[in-house]
């Protein structure tokens, strides 16, 4: 645990532990860092074994997902058209880790622009699982979580659009917390689409993650959805869970689940009631609308945040420079990927003339729907429990010519950022000998409920005990 590390740390050497995490990537098949910030991280951790002081991640080394901007590190979304952009100001959660003695030790590979499920769609190549070389660690915080897993970082940062810290902690076996929409700033976050994604730890346990987020969350007067709820998470999360209700929605059982998923789930609900808890079935009837209102949102935010970059200023410059509409139309030909390029047409087309209200003012009102879905099911329980993933982590390839068959592995993820909830996934088990999810939700700003069962959970069961053999 990070409680731990920061004390071993404080008495030895955080110069000598960062040699060996660097050590480590050297060696590693893994793939997932785009840039490590080594002579940086060495000299903050030579200061600090010169005059160490007692922050809450003092000494602590942390990867960050390559679209959370830091000062003086680039910065590039694993998107060519960003190769070389050096960012000169920090995100407010790094200014915050830095507060708290933190050390930025590198920037981790991602699905382009955070669009994906796979981290396939890098222009660094694929990040792979440490469980199994040849699959995917998930999406698009794939790097943050291998990373994590595989011991070459002690935790991370990723950002969460649609379940993109999540899906990776599932398939990696640790844990990944998305917040609720607007408990962390987004500040220094790339935008891809601004009203589903919030930045979130991956950790190793539970109650790093809440340590993580006593850090990271809080107002930021810079972004003006963020909200003043500051609370002591770490404080939070020990006690009992009995009395806690439980929901367990039909809709995320069934058809399309993996047996040994659904399996896993079941047992880990199955630990919860032993441990105190009461659990009965409830419906979120517009589940089935979910992932298409979803695509259409995000996509039509993504084609308006995206049109900034033209490489005119920043980032990718091709050849000598004609008109406008030619250069820029090549620059952005060349910088991004096929993946990105299809999710701006679409949300172009979404938000054009004639077809916004069929399209993306349809999409808002059915995550209107989804939302109440949330409400009315969370006044009959405190917690509602599912699998984070339909399926443990699929193979490298296998999905990635198939944008549809992609997206459906969100199916279960995507719901939470409409809503703008919080939710959790943790390892409950394993699957062919990969790595299974258990996904829990709360209401809106109840993160301490959230860890606290989610702890309970983990303290009864070994399964954040194992960690992967290839790397």
């Amino acid at each position: 645990m990070l409680t731990q590390l920061k004390e071993e740390i404080l008495s030895g050497s955080a110069e000598e532990y960062l040699h060996k995490i660097f050590e480590r990537i050297e060696r590693s098949r893994l793939n997932a860092f785009t840039t490590l910030a080594r002579e940086s991280a060495l000299e903050a951790a030579r200061e600090f074994d010169a005059r160490p002081w007692k922050g809450a991640l003092a000494g602590i080394p942390i990867a960050i997902k390559d679209n959370i901007c830091t000062k003086g590190i680039e910065t590039t979304c694993s998107s060519r058209i960003l190769r070389g952009f050096v960012p000169p100001y920090d995100a407010h959660v790094i200014e915050r880790l830095k507060a708290e003695g933190a050390i930025i030790m590198g920037k981790t590979n991602m699905d382009e622009f955070a669009m994906g499920t796979s981290t396939e769609t890098s222009c660094f190549g694929p990040t792979r699982n440490p469980w199994d070389l040849e699959r995917v660690p998930g999406g698009s915080s794939g790097g943050s979580a291998a990373a994590v897993a595989a011991g070459e970082a002690p935790c991370a940062l990723g950002s969460d659009t649609g379940g993109s810290v999540r899906c990776p902690a599932s398939f990696c076996g640790i844990v990944g917390l998305k917040p609720t929409y607007g408990l962390v700033s987004r500040y220094g976050l790339i935008a891809y689409a601004n009203s589903l994604e919030q930045i979130g730890p991956l950790t190793k346990t539970v109650e790093d993650a809440a340590l993580l987020l006593d850090v990271i969350g809080g107002h930021d007067p810079r972004d003006s959805t963020s909200v003043a709820s500051e609370k002591n998470y770490l404080n939070s999360i020990f006690g009992d869970v009995r009395g806690t209700r439980i929901g367990v929605p039909q809709e995320y059982f069934g058809e399309g689940v993996d047996p040994g998923v659904e399996r896993a789930v079941w047992d880990a609900i199955s630990v919860l009631e032993g441990l105190g808890a009461s659990w009965k079935m409830i419906s979120l009837p517009h589940t089935k609308y979910a992932l298409p209102a979803y695509y259409i949102i995000a996509m039509s935010e993504a084609s308006s945040n995206l049109a900034r970059f033209d490489g005119l200023r920043y980032g990718l410059r091709v050849g000598e420079d004609r008109d406008w509409h030619t250069t820029f139309s090549e620059i952005r030909a060349m910088g991004f990927g096929k993946e990105t390029k299809r999710r701006i047409l679409l949300g172009t087309y979404a938000l054009s003339a004639g077809y916004y209200g069929r399209y993306y003012l349809k999409a808002l009102k059915v995550r209107t729907l989804i939302r109440r879905d949330f409400e009315h099911a969370l006044k009959e329980v405190d917690i509602i429990a599912s699998p984070t993933m339909p399926f443990p982590a699929f193979r490298i390839g296998e999905r990635i010519t198939d944008p549809l068959s992609l997206y459906m592995s969100d199916v279960f993820t995507v719901p939470i950022n409409l809503a703008g909830i919080p939710a959790i996934s943790l390892p409950c088990g394993f699957s062919d000998g990969l790595p299974v999810g258990l996904q829990l939700m709360s209401r809106p700003f109840e993160e301490g409920l959230l860890l606290r069962v989610a702890n309970a959970y983990e303290k009864a069961t070994p399964y954040h005990l194992r960690s992967p053999e290839v790397v």
